[in-house]
């Protein structure tokens, strides 16, 4: 069999194989097998040298000839072979667009976020601003700028986790409010301002202790501000969180950073103040902190205490929320146990 037989044979079974393939993998194996440099034609025209000059380049025209057919018949068949894989693959993820569609479980903010938003809404809306801060704390902010030297007895309730003798987890929010007062420009207007956020503590975790926990805490400073600007706030928050039906009641306390300073609490929504278990048989549940800002933070932070003054409170959106709805255990908030998340689809 002469070369021009040996290359029509070739031509034959190749046009075979391509009509029978039947996926773009297959056709790609045939392309590569059929006009590689390893391939049949290949090998059939290493037999030219034995040709004489002048029957070479006819043979070489023709087995061109020959591969660009089969290169023409490979292209037709995987355009063919992509045309009904596209079909194929259409068919099986068609969908109906007349049914009807499938419902997305939407999710909310963490319980205590929606605690935390609630409250910076109703500032937000008499002129607050809402201030953020550095949970890793300079001891000199965390506790020096609010009235607790070193070897200030209060720093014992505060215990918490030192990075450096000088770098702290901050245990309350309060230092930003420190900050604050040191650039606040008096001469443009008083300082209103919430200061929500993380705090750290040293503490045990139990049903009602959290080494971790919230905190949102105000601050107004001005002229003129007395404690009846302070009660009619915290009446505010109370009516805002519990509902419009609670009564509020402050008893004198003591805090380092202000003077004087009251603790505050509201009638329990549970027996509507006549006593019951929750709030110990006295009608009345404990809720936050607060008072007129004591004149040494004043003046530590650059204030005259003789023309501003001010009040501040504190409380805890992790006890809020436990009190809203009756929750017994503060590490529920950080289980991430959906089956109890779920359960408050509603602000607030």
């Amino acid at each position: 069999m002469d070369l021009k037989e040996k290359l029509l044979e070739l031509q034959e079974k190749g046009l075979k194989q391509i009509r029978e393939s039947e996926d773009l993998k297959q056709i790609n194996a045939i392309r590569v097998n059929l006009l590689g440099k390893k391939g049949p034609i290949t090998e059939v025209l290493r037999g030219m040298k034995e040709l004489s000059a002048e029957e070479r380049p006819k043979i070489g025209s023709f087995s061109n000839t020959i591969k660009n057919e089969l290169a023409e018949a490979i292209r037709v068949k995987n355009e063919e072979l992509e045309i009904k894989m596209t079909a194929k693959k259409l068919e099986k993820e068609k969908i109906d667009v007349t049914l009807p569609g499938a419902q997305i479980q939407l999710g909310q903010p963490h319980v205590i976020m929606q605690v935390i938003e609630e409250l910076e809404e109703l500032f937000l809306g008499m002129g607050y601003q809402v201030v953020s801060g550095p949970e890793i704390e300079e001891d000199h902010y965390n506790f020096e700028m609010l009235n607790l030297p070193a070897d200030h007895p209060a720093r014992d309730m505060q215990d918490t986790f030192y990075i450096t003798k000088e770098l702290l987890m901050r245990t309350q929010t309060s230092p930003v409010q420190a900050r604050t007062m040191e650039t606040h420009d008096f001469s443009k207007g008083p300082l209103k301002m919430v200061s929500p956020g993380k705090v750290y503590r040293r503490d045990t975790d139990d049903a009602t202790h959290s080494h971790q926990f919230h905190q949102f805490e105000g601050l107004v400073i001005d002229k003129h501000i007395t404690m009846a600007d302070l009660k009619g706030t915290i009446e505010l928050i109370a009516k805002t969180i519990f509902g419009e039906e609670q009564e509020i009641r402050l008893r004198p306390s003591y805090f380092p950073f202000t003077e004087p300073s009251v603790e505050v609490d509201v009638t329990c929504f549970k027996c509507a103040g006549k006593g019951c278990s929750i709030c110990k048989y006295t009608g009345w549940l404990e809720v936050l902190g607060a008072g007129m800002v004591h004149p040494n933070v004043l003046r530590m932070a650059g204030v005259d205490p003789e023309v501003y003054g001010g009040f501040a409170f504190g409380l805890g959106p992790d006890r809020f929320a436990m009190l809203k709805y009756s929750i017994d255990d503060i590490r529920h908030f950080y289980l991430n146990d959906n089956r109890f998340l779920s359960q408050f689809t509603k602000r607030g």
